[in-house]
């Protein structure tokens, strides 16, 4: 996606946010929340395939140069090697070993 097409979705969501009337804002909203939360597996599992794909590569990319390429945090990189999924919250404490 180029950066337009992330603009233009901002954008769109911006206009959502300005619905004057309060129960069609919040009907909007709330639509558009549980569009996000269908997408969100599919849209984690593609990235953590990519971030997996761009660690076993040929040379192999660090986990800081896969972050800086993808333009995401250097946790997000490493909760994908760690097995963690989710929120911060949901992640095991110290000396438990991860849900996997």
């Amino acid at each position: 996606m180029s950066d337009e097409e992330v603009r233009r979705v901002s954008d769109a969501l911006d206009t959502v946010e300005q619905i004057p009337d309060r129960v069609e804002r919040v009907r909007a909203k709330s639509r558009i929340m549980a569009e996000q939360i269908r997408r969100n597996p599919e849209w984690s599992k593609e990235r953590s395939d990519l971030i997996r794909e761009l660690w076993n590569d040929g040379a192999g990319m660090s986990y800081r140069e896969i972050a800086d390429h993808l333009g995401i945090k250097l946790s997000t990189v490493q909760d994908v090697f760690r097995g963690y999924k989710g929120s911060g919250t949901a992640r095991p404490k110290k000396g438990e070993a991860p849900d996997g």
